[in-house]
């Protein structure tokens, strides 16, 4: 496949994705029953899942939508990492131990215990779709910066990918994906202090002229600190970081199927610290990649216009004239093409050898979050939908053919999802934007369901339908014809989740209130 590769790198990348094989190979041999594929039988030790959840969150999409974030902006979106104590706080106090003590592999059971079927169809619904755009837009950050080393279309590295995590995802379930985590959680994160490294040794006058060329272009700003909600200011992200890792945390089935895979609740909420602790410096060592890449390529500006010539063919309809091709190049701005940046730089500045490892490195940043994706779908699939309305009676041979089928399944619709995404202005706005949509319902229906005893299913039915408008209107209202400007929202994107969030949960505390007085009055 990867034959623009010197046969040295060539042969990293293969043992590596030979490795992961193989380690699906030698879990699927413990594989006997769904308690193994889904839960490991809780024997998994505590800092083998904290390196798993780092691993799940380090993405592709981190690997190579925040480097390209930094590039074109600055370290605003690093809010979203500071938000992460105050989410892990809540989540290890309150949701590790409700889990726990559910028994429930699944996080949305207990929605129908609380509110009736409806509750958990609408949370899996928003679950399934969340993980669908999240495969989607890491399939598409492999294919983005392997495309630009070998030259091969995105599509079919995509396609020779996805076979590779679906197998050993299929062959040795939540073990497998765990420990191949933690050995992807050292690659990718040794793959980045490497290319910090060659960047800054290539870089003329080094770490002093990047710091200099950094503070001039305003690179480090963590946003406005303005009560701003209309522009990505520094509470807009922090809003928006603690909901999601809120969401993360305490609703994402990729998370809670590990909480059961520990052995106790004490090892499962150290695993979420650990995660924690790893993530923060981490990501910010990506944004640190980001802003030296900005000075290398600020001190070498010839070096740009390849890039900009490929982001312009990539965006223009495949008969256009070099004029039209040659004016949308010189409109675009560093936002416009800083996804392409970090492949551009292992293209032509990695010495033959290390390539090798830092594609391997970026194959684990998107298999790790893919393979998690993959078996916490099939496991509400499994547990949700087939044993709660299709067959009830299912027997333990036949379930664990289902998850099987349907890692398959859900392996190869993210990786049409991630096909659909070519030609996206930034992976990390998309995939932002899009979990921003899916979580916010979920997450404040679930809320609504812990905080408040007294809420009842006719009250939640009535605040998810207001919440459901609410969103619809928030992500669409852009499309309405200029005379209606003034109904348009006007906040920023990533509020969605916080008010879609909110508007679920304070409108069913509301509803449950006014009942509790009219109960009261008429006694």
């Amino acid at each position: 496949m990867m034959k623009g590769l010197p046969v040295f790198d060539l042969a990293i990348i293969f043992i590596y994705l030979v490795g992961m094989i193989l380690v699906g190979f030698y879990f699927s041999r413990k594989n006997k029953n769904t308690e193994q594929f889904t839960k490991a039988s809780g024997l998994i030790p505590g800092w083998a899942i904290g390196l798993s959840i780092y691993a799940t969150f380090l993405s592709s999409n981190t690997f190579l939508g925040v480097p390209g974030k930094a590039f074109g902006g600055n370290w605003n979106a690093f809010v979203f990492s500071i938000s992460m104590p105050l989410a892990a706080w809540i989540a290890s106090k309150y949701f590790v131990p409700f889990y726990r003590n559910s028994g429930e592999i699944s996080a949305y059971t207990h929605l129908e215990n609380r509110f009736g079927a409806w509750a958990r169809v609408y949370a899996v619904i928003c679950f399934l779709l969340t993980q669908l755009a999240r495969m989607g837009s890491i399939f598409f950050g492999i294919a983005l910066s392997l495309q630009a080393l070998t030259g091969y279309s995105m599509q079919m590295i995509m396609v020779v990918m996805g076979v590779c995590i679906i197998l050993y995802t299929v062959l040795g379930g939540i073990k497998a994906v765990i420990w191949t985590e933690v050995v992807q959680a050292v690659v990718k994160t040794f793959g980045a202090l490497l290319i910090l490294y060659l960047i800054i040794s290539n870089m003329p006058g080094g770490v002093s002229k990047i710091v200099t060329i950094g503070q001039s272009a305003n690179k480090f700003s963590l946003g406005s600190l303005k009560p701003d909600f209309i522009g990505s200011s520094f509470w807009v992200v922090l809003l928006y970081g603690f909901f999601i890792n809120l969401n993360n945390f305490g609703m994402d089935q990729n998370y809670i199927q590990r909480y059961h895979t520990a052995s106790s609740s004490k090892a499962a909420s150290k695993s979420i610290w650990l995660c924690v602790w790893l993530y923060i410096p981490a990501s910010l060592l990506f944004f640190i990649i980001g802003s030296c890449l900005y000075a290398y390529y600020e001190v070498n500006p010839d070096l740009i216009q390849s890039i900009k010539h490929q982001v312009a063919v990539e965006r223009l309809p495949i008969n256009s004239s070099s004029a039209e091709i040659l004016k949308l190049e010189n409109s675009l701005t560093s936002a416009d093409y800083g996804d392409k940046i970090m492949p551009h730089f292992m293209v032509t500045k990695i010495p033959v050898g290390l390539v090798g490892l830092i594609v391997s490195a970026i194959l684990s940043a998107a298999m790790s979050t893919i393979s998690s994706g993959m078996n916490a779908s099939a496991t509400v699939f499994s547990v949700d939908i087939y044993k709660r309305y299709i067959k009830p009676d299912v027997t333990e041979r036949q379930n664990l053919s289902l998850l099987h089928i349907a890692t398959i399944g859900f392996g190869l619709l993210g990786m049409l999802a991630g096909i659909a995404m070519i030609g996206v202005k930034s992976i990390l706005d998309v995939w932002w934007e899009l979990s921003g949509i899916f979580a916010a319902g979920m997450l404040g229906l679930f809320l609504l369901g812990i905080v408040s005893r007294q809420t009842k299913n006719h009250e939640a039915i009535i605040a998810t339908m207001i919440g459901i408008a609410v969103i619809i209107w928030m992500t669409f209202s852009y499309l309405l014809p200029t005379k209606y400007e003034a109904f348009s929202y006007p906040l920023h994107k990533n509020m969605i989740i916080v008010v879609g969030t909110l508007t679920i949960f304070l409108t069913g505390i509301i509803l449950t209130k006014f009942k509790n007085r009219k109960i009261t009055a008429t006694n």
